[in-house]
């Protein structure tokens, strides 16, 4: 059986959009869909990466998620049997492979259930005998799980077409997105003293990513000089998510985008590595509500925070 998915593309150095290929699957004789979903404007957590630890490196994607869950029938061979020509054709379709592994290779049982599938009995995942794929063609990514019964063989396919999900209304300002103003340098002491906390939200970070961007950033500026005339301060980085995926791999991510920060505070603003910590706190402490995309990039910050005094 076939299954057509439609994606469009958008070429990044031409100014009219090109529509790309559909992807055509040929699953074997005797697979039959059982169940499958669209949902426009989501987000979606496409691990790449194995889980270890509590965490994993995944590419949070924003645009139209499709589901597809097939059940083979029963004499089908080993699960790398259903994978490998279905891989074949993902390829042959101008994917490029972004990650592929094993059950324990994986991370066993935790990256399973890091998975976002179709629920039992649609799509069965023999917890010691799965596969996993993750592809990626321009702005159409796609994740690809095969495992077995002892009945059956099951294929689960997700795709998404990474779109702006913002409503393109002239009024609306999600619109045109910017980075919230940072606080200038002379009022960055009165508010940390007065509040305890700064929010530093001109800082970017590419969405899954843990790097900072390559930028200066006022907010960086105006910590570092708030710590050059105070060398008793102790700041703590604390790094914060939306609320999109699991809570430990989210603590994970938030700590890493954190650390970033103190590296690049360290290395580019001289301060003092005792005057700085990093922690994450993942989406415990959101600001706004999860429910939309403006409220997901709001939740989705680094907060220096005014520890205790050292003595």
């Amino acid at each position: 059986m076939r299954l057509s998915l439609l994606a469009l593309t958008a070429a990044a150095l031409i100014a009219t959009p090109v529509l790309a290929a559909p992807l055509e699957l040929a699953l074997p004789d005797g697979a039959a869909v059982s169940a499958e979903a669209t949902t426009a404007a989501t987000s979606y957590r496409m691990l790449t990466g194995p889980w270890q630890e509590g965490a994993g490196p995944a590419s949070t994607l924003e645009g139209t998620r499709t589901d597809t869950a097939w059940r083979l029938r029963a004499d089908q061979e080993t699960t790398l049997q259903i994978l490998a020509p279905l891989r074949d054709q993902i390829q042959a379709a101008g994917y490029s492979i972004v990650y592929q592994c094993e059950t324990e290779a994986c991370g066993g049982f935790d990256f399973r259930y890091e998975l976002d599938l179709l629920s039992e009995p649609e799509m069965h995942v023999d917890l010691g005998d799965f596969r996993y794929l993750a592809a990626r063609r321009g702005t159409d990514w796609l994740a690809l799980t095969v495992s077995r019964s002892s009945e059956s063989g099951f294929v689960h396919l997700t795709t998404m077409t990474v779109q702006d999900v913002r409503p393109a209304t002239p009024d609306n300002p999600l619109a045109s997105p910017t980075p919230s103003p940072a606080i200038a340098p002379s009022d960055f002491a009165t508010q940390i003293e007065a509040k305890g906390a700064v929010a530093l939200d001109d800082l970017i970070f590419e969405s899954g990513a843990t790097d900072l961007g390559p930028e200066d950033f006022t907010s960086l500026k105006a910590l570092a000089d708030y710590l050059s005339t105070r060398p008793e301060a102790v700041i703590v980085l604390v790094g914060h998510t939306d609320a999109t995926g699991g809570l430990e791999a989210n603590i994970a991510l938030s700590k890493r985008r954190a650390e970033s920060v103190r590296a690049r505070l360290i290395a580019d603003y001289g301060v003092a590595p005792e005057q700085l910590s990093a922690e994450g706190a993942g989406w415990l402490s959101p600001r706004a509500g999860n429910m939309t995309p403006e409220g997901r990039d709001k939740n989705r910050r680094v907060e220096a925070v005014l520890a205790p005094t050292r003595q």
